[in-house]
């Protein structure tokens, strides 16, 4: 071959090349267009663990796509009322939010087996149940016909009890007694006397210090603290037997989500299950040392009774017989929800129990 036609034709195969390459961008670009959505929080920035799960979500996004995936966080109130945040998504003032579904269990208590219920499982069981045992799928079949679709986006792991004004020994000292609480937990609490209110996170330090409420329950130590609710009710009880594992989800507009290439709709749900592992290990992280520091600075910790806890867990099992008497599709959620709670909690005081058990005497015993 002579060398002018060799280096004609080389040139010719380099100029393809280019142009290929030229003519490829815009498929690929095609795959990862520019999108940007808001996200409405139902938590104050104060809060950086519950709060910040929205933050590590649209992180995640943005990453995995060079930035053309972005989603603009808002804490509660910067947009709407944070017990209005899965409102505004489903009517498309947003496209999406991060909330706990029993806010809005008022509407259908369907909502509430979402997120947590009394006496339910554990962070670890309800994660289980929801990636494994349907769940997840059979919330959604709900959320569809409120113009949603969800996915677990964080977890506290087992709550504490609430913050009291005075302390509460018996049944008998919950009569009369106005107190924060979330959710289905609510109307369970209000058959033994308790005036339940539905206070947004940012509101319940006001109320309690100017004696509007006379306790209040938000998530663990670590959040609790921050809230500074110690200074104006010291009685500090666990365990929150209303929210065993409570999740919160991240919820996206349905036709906005389903508007989406496939491949941002599988991002998102690996975000969201990214975020829901790592709000759990982070309250893990901090919440040891915040629950120190509050007894430090005053706060009386104290087990709920074994007489409250029973007629607690008695008073859920009524009002669940209640609910799943009227409502076909909360029967056919907390029904699976009930069968894997005997075996999980069958399986989970075997090895699990055991071991921990052993490892808190150790601790105890100042040999850890």
């Amino acid at each position: 071959m002579d060398r002018r036609s060799f280096i004609k034709r080389a040139g010719l195969g380099s100029l393809g090349a280019a142009a290929g390459a030229t003519l490829a961008a815009p498929a690929i670009a095609q795959t990862n267009p520019k999108v940007t959505w808001r996200l409405t929080s139902s938590f104050p920035k104060s809060l950086d663990t519950i709060y910040g799960g929205a933050e590590v979500l649209a992180k995640h996004v943005s990453d995995a796509t060079d930035g053309n995936f972005q989603i603009q966080v808002f804490a509660a109130g910067e947009i709407v009322p944070g017990l209005q945040a899965a409102d505004a998504t489903a009517g498309g003032t947003v496209e999406a939010c991060h909330t706990v579904s029993y806010y809005y269990w008022g509407k259908d208590p369907v909502w509430a087996l979402g997120a947590a219920v009394p006496f339910a499982l554990n962070a670890r069981g309800h994660n289980a149940w929801q990636y494994h045992g349907g769940g997840i799928e059979m919330f959604n079949e709900f959320l569809a016909t409120q113009g949603l679709i969800g996915f677990p986006g964080g977890n506290t792991g087992v709550q504490m009890g609430g913050w009291f004004r005075k302390e509460i020994k018996t049944v008998a000292d919950m009569q009369g007694l106005k107190m924060r609480v979330g959710g289905f937990a609510g109307k369970v609490m209000e058959s033994l006397g308790v005036v339940p209110q539905q206070i947004a996170g940012g509101d319940i330090y006001p109320a309690l210090e100017k004696g509007t409420i006379d306790a209040a329950e938000w998530v663990g130590p670590y959040d609790d603290e921050k809230l500074g609710f110690y200074k104006v009710a010291p009685y500090y009880y666990y365990p929150g037997w209303w929210e065993g594992g409570p999740t919160v989800h991240v919820m996206f507009n349905k036709a906005a989500y389903e508007g989406l290439p496939k491949a941002y709709q599988s991002l998102l749900r690996t975000a969201a299950q990214a975020t829901d592992a790592n709000m759990l290990q982070k309250y893990d992280y901090l919440n040891p040392a915040a629950i120190k520091r509050l007894v430090a600075n005053g706060a009386k910790l104290s087990p709920f009774s074994p007489e409250i806890l029973s007629a607690c867990f008695d008073a859920s099992n009524k009002v669940y017989a209640d609910m799943e008497a009227t409502n076909p599709t909360f029967k056919k959620i907390w029904d699976s929800i009930k069968a894997f709670r005997a075996e999980y909690y069958l399986n989970a005081q075997i090895a699990e129990y055991n071991y921990d058990t052993f490892m808190m005497i150790q601790q105890r015993g100042g040999k850890l």
